[in-house]
């Protein structure tokens, strides 16, 4: 993972703030992972996080990779439920 400013890194600090997770330059703990798809600066993500949680997110996003293959996406304001 690359370390400095990336192209998402002003509004992954934005919403850190807005959770509670300090103005600082990295948090004390926890963190903020922004993951954007077809955005304005085209596609890319931003980490803030300090290093326990940088260093648990390969295992956070394979889980969540799993989930969504074995139950498919929940798209909203459609006709189907989540399964």
């Amino acid at each position: 993972m690359a370390l400095g400013p990336g192209k998402y890194d002003e509004l992954c600090r934005e919403i850190r703030e807005k959770v509670g997770l300090g103005g600082g330059e990295i948090p004390q703990s926890g963190g903020v992972l922004l993951i954007v798809m077809g955005g304005e600066h085209g596609n890319g993500f931003s980490c803030q996080a300090d290093m326990d949680t940088t260093l648990a997110l390969p295992d956070l996003l394979e889980r969540v990779a799993r989930q969504i293959r074995e139950t498919g996406p929940f798209i909203p304001n459609r006709s189907s439920k989540p399964r």
